[in-house]
């Protein structure tokens, strides 16, 4: 299949706007398009993209075909146009303009490379787009920074990018564990530089701050009783904060722990049938793409929430730069994470097969993954056998919900909301004298459902379930 047409199709399958990419029908202006060219360049950059594009034919805002009759060859005083918008490029980038026949209409695709070292600037100035928004990026000097030090240091990744200033003490016995009980044995003088921990100024990066001992990363399962995130929330179970080999294994765990298993009796003839609640290879995959693909660069984890009908895992950031849907789908494997990927396939967590998304959709279908811009959520629908009987928040979180009173679950509340609230404020809350409230404290302490973190005066409760 022509390379071309097979770019156009994938681009028309993105929802959202992007920084590097424009639709248009037969829109013409001599110097606007040379700004468009600026900004799209500059925009590729600051996401990481080879080429940007501008694609004549298509409607904006419909993504319908029409088809266009724009020219970059006419006469613009006294030179063709195109080399009129190469003369007001600075530096000269080799932009490219492809014709071709899609849907049986003409558009034009203009490629544009991604800028390099420098700024692109059309006739001195310099472009770039927020959104369907095209504007001079002197105007928003955070942005000319964070495109400077693109063009100075590359694409941020968690290789390149340092740890915060508060995390450059790290210690990693964990990593070191869970490598030997997979049988391999890393070297204590070399393993920094062969897992790649420190960037090129000698910092612990991004990646050796979710690989190390402690972190300040929480990674919670949430639980909730109803279909949406409006329903009460009846625990959360708390797996971060430490090497997320460790993390991810735990959640794992739990997800099979809450994989019911459901006696059949339909139709029986004989041996009656067991159905686990939703299929765990899925989950499974599900789970180990989140914790691979994520972007790790927000400090931010993936995040789980189970519903009555679902459980929703969301990974932060979208596809890899160089992936399409299409690809996705099929399997093709390209890691956001490269580096961190490597690290799982060493370790035989995951492969480089691509089995994971097909086993996802084969079993649930495409629709059961979204992608959007910045992340991608999967949904594992549960099989229940009653749904007038069986509510699934209700079986897993029983256990908690059983063991604590209305005031409990009250506290527990207030601190979700508030960590830092305080035994007068608890006291308000609960209509409890002081007395009340500290014997309620001490109940959740006991069974395990509150922590208290640091001194009374300038600690913070954490809730553990």
């Amino acid at each position: 299949m022509d390379k071309y047409i097979d770019l156009v199709e994938n681009l028309l399958n993105l929802t959202d706007e992007y920084e590097w990419l424009d639709f248009k029908e037969n829109w013409f202006s001599k110097d606007e398009i040379g700004e468009y060219i600026s900004a799209i360049s500059n925009g590729a950059c600051l996401c990481g993209r080879e080429y940007g594009y501008v694609i004549w034919g298509i409607k904006d805002s419909t993504k319908k075909v029409v088809g266009t009759n724009i020219n970059f060859d006419k006469d613009i005083d006294g030179e063709p146009y195109k080399h009129y918008l190469a003369r007001n490029l600075k530096p000269s980038i080799a932009f490219e303009i492809i014709e071709k026949k899609f849907c049986d209409k003409r558009i034009v695709i203009l490629q544009i490379p991604s800028s390099k070292s420098v700024q692109t600037k059309y006739k001195d100035v310099s472009y770039f787009r927020i959104g369907s928004s095209k504007e001079k990026i002197s105007k928003f000097p955070e942005w000319e920074l964070k495109l400077n030090s693109m063009l100075k240091d590359g694409y941020p990744t968690i290789v390149n990018v340092a740890a915060p200033d508060y995390a450059q003490e790290l210690t990693f016995e964990k990593l070191f564990m869970y490598y030997a009980a997979k049988g391999i044995a890393l070297n204590p003088d070399t393993f920094e530089r062969s897992l790649k921990l420190k960037n090129k100024n000698g910092q612990y990066n991004v990646m050796a701050y979710i690989l190390s001992d402690q972190n300040s990363i929480p990674i919670r399962v949430s639980i909730f009783s109803g279909l949406d995130k409006t329903a009460p929330l009846f625990s959360v179970k708390e797996f971060g904060n430490t090497c997320i080999m460790y993390s991810m294994d735990k959640i794992l765990e739990y997800g099979d722990a809450i994989n019911i298993i459901q006696a059949d009796e339909r139709n029986r003839i004989s041996e009656r049938k067991d159905v686990p609640l939703f299929d765990y290879e899925a989950f499974h995959e599900a789970i180990l793409n989140a914790f691979i693909h994520n972007k790790w660069l927000t400090l931010n984890a993936p995040q789980i929430s189970i519903f009555n009908d679902r459980i929703e895992i969301m990974s932060h950031g979208g596809l890899a730069i160089d992936q399409d849907e299409k690809g996705f789908y099929s399997g093709v494997s390209l890691p956001v994470n490269d580096i961190l990927a490597s690290i799982f396939l060493q370790l035989r967590i995951s492969e480089r097969s691509g089995r994971g998304v097909p086993k996802i959709v084969g079993k649930y279908g495409k629709d059961a993954i979204q992608i959007e811009k910045n992340r991608i959520i999967v949904t594992i629908p549960f099989e229940k056998l009653d749904v007038n009987e069986f509510k699934v928040s209700n079986k897993v979180s029983n256990k908690v919900s059983k063991k604590l009173n209305k005031t409990q679950q009250n506290i527990i509340s207030a601190m979700r909301d508030n960590p830092n609230i305080t035994i007068n404020q608890l006291m308000i809350i609960t209509g409890l004298s002081e007395p009340g409230v500290k014997k309620n404290l001490k109940q959740l302490k006991e069974s395990g459902f509150i922590s208290r973190i640091g001194a009374n005066k300038n600690g913070y409760w954490e809730v553990l379930k």
